[in-house]
């Protein structure tokens, strides 16, 4: 009966650890997708900062 209980027990450690390293995972996963959305926004608010930047200068000389 102690081998059984210790059998039980050993089973849910290991799932609970194996649920633990799954949602890890997903975590990692999730983090590396955030961090390529990130480079993507700031590529394109550097070039958005370009143009901003290009239209000021035509506004400038159109006006003066």
């Amino acid at each position: 009966m102690a081998k059984s209980k210790l059998t039980k027990t050993a089973a849910t450690i290991g799932a609970a650890i194996g649920k633990a390293d799954r949602t890890a995972r997903k975590v990692a996963k999730a983090g590396v997708v955030a961090r390529k959305e990130l480079d993507d926004l700031a590529k394109e608010i550097d070039s958005l900062k370009k143009r901003l930047l290009k239209t000021t200068k035509r506004l400038k000389k159109a006006l003066s």
